[in-house]
């Protein structure tokens, strides 16, 4: 996910998404130890958007 549309997103999208992204990563997980995982990076990814999610609803509540 980009950086421009986390930015353009209001608190309760981002939260929503996270939501979303927090369920797919326990899907790819699971896949990933069942050796059903085509690609590894997908985690990776996932878990970058959490992070970036994460630190701007932070931000956002304390303003």
């Amino acid at each position: 996910m980009k950086l421009y549309k986390i930015k353009e997103m209001s608190t309760v999208e981002m939260e929503k998404k996270l939501e979303e992204l927090e369920k797919e990563l326990n899907l790819l997980v699971f896949r990933h130890k069942n050796r059903q995982l085509d690609k590894v990076m997908k985690l990776r990814e996932v878990k970058r958007d959490i992070a970036r999610l994460k630190t701007f609803i932070h931000q956002a509540k304390e303003e």
